[in-house]
């Protein structure tokens, strides 16, 4: 069995100069094809259940599905609350089996998201698992603007809550589809500078690869979040599928043809992570 703490992953990426992918996971074809992806890659992964995930699949059966991955898994596998906006939420992600929390208090005044967010970290920790947290909101393509993260708020929230992972608000944006923006790195120094945890990129996608791969290897950034990227190849694949043969309709023969090119396109985001170069 392989299932792994957020913190059992990132730890060695920090002090190795990696990054670990937190995939965002909608369902059991892509959530199957990122572990057959980061074993051919020879890396740990994080399977992620953000909001849209949740209300089409309840917690308990996510949980039991990234359980099942991971004890098969040749590699650790980290099963991780994404965006968890309630106590009771994050609870409910703890007793169906998650080994991570990431409670999202960013919309938050500083004060309260610190002390909300302690909450959780101490739960988790009380039951021996990870708690990320955020501080500075990241923003949504064409939706709601970004309020980038203050070096000095993000040191204080980090030692205030005892979170074992810090996402931050540094150019980044969630759901973008192209890859023509890029991170703040001289606000991602002054972080780093400031605190010693592992840092978290949300909206991973619209960060370029490169960026990506500088960054993994040369800075506190141990986890990029990656959604919008792969989600885009499990629709090209499936729209492939189906107009291959029109009259199809069986769910099962057609989902079955996303699997191939859902890996293929995994290996090229774990492979931008700095793992298995980390020794060069």
């Amino acid at each position: 069995m392989t299932l792994a703490t957020l913190r059992d992953v990132l730890q060695p990426a920090l002090a190795g100069r990696y990054a670990v992918a937190g995939l965002v996971t909608l369902g059991w074809e892509d959530m199957r094809a990122f572990v057959a992806a980061a074993e051919a890659e020879g890396c740990p992964v994080i399977l992620q259940a953000g909001p849209s995930c949740r209300a089409h699949t309840p917690l308990p059966i996510l949980g039991k599905m990234f359980r099942h991955l991971a004890e098969a898994a040749s590699v650790p596998v980290v099963a991780h609350l994404d965006h968890g906006y309630t106590p009771e939420e994050c609870r409910e992600a703890l007793d169906s089996g998650f080994t991570s929390l990431m409670f999202d208090g960013s919309r938050m005044p500083l004060a309260r998201n610190i002390d909300e967010t302690a909450a959780i970290a101490e739960m988790a920790h009380a039951a021996g698992i990870s708690c990320e947290g955020e501080i500075g909101f990241v923003g949504y393509a064409q939706g709601e603007s970004s309020a980038g993260t203050d070096p000095a708020e993000a040191a204080k929230f980090a030692a205030d809550t005892g979170v074992d992972a810090m996402a931050i608000s540094v150019g980044n944006v969630h759901l973008q589809q192209d890859k023509e923006g890029g991170l703040d790195e001289a606000r991602i120094r002054a972080i780093e500078a400031l605190t010693p945890v592992p840092l978290v990129i949300h909206g991973g996608s619209g960060v370029p690869v490169a960026q990506r791969n500088a960054l993994a290897r040369g800075s506190s950034i141990c986890k990029f979040n990656i959604g919008t990227e792969l989600r885009m190849a499990f629709g090209e694949a499936l729209r492939e599928a189906v107009n291959t043969d029109p009259s199809r309709f069986d769910r099962v023969s057609i989902l079955k043809e996303t699997h191939d090119p859902m890996v293929t396109a995994t290996r090229r985001v774990l492979a931008a992570m700095g793992h298995n170069d980390k020794e060069t």
